[in-house]
């Protein structure tokens, strides 16, 4: 599946590739998006692209969690093969 270059989903992705680490409200925010759970979850499902959800605690102690790019680890990418040759996907 490909991204249109104008959609805000592409926007949050050349962000999140560029190294940002976003927040679900900096996320709102920035890009417009009414529910930036789901378009995270879609960059994951739809486009294989591995966003990683980290929890922070900030000063005041409140936990967030923010958004990032990485690499998936070997056992990551091993068991998307496997499901690819069981046909699960």
């Amino acid at each position: 599946m490909r991204f249109n270059p104008e959609s805000k989903q592409f926007r949050l992705f050349q962000a999140l590739k560029s190294g940002e680490e976003l927040t679900e409200a900096q996320i709102a925010q920035r890009f417009g998006l009414a529910n930036p759970r789901a378009t995270v979850s879609s960059l994951r499902i739809n486009h294989g692209i591995a966003v990683y959800a980290n929890e922070h605690k900030d000063t005041k102690g409140r936990v967030t969690t923010k958004y990032r790019i990485g690499t998936p680890s070997r056992r990551v990418v091993a068991a998307g093969y496997k499901a690819l040759s069981l046909g699960l996907v």
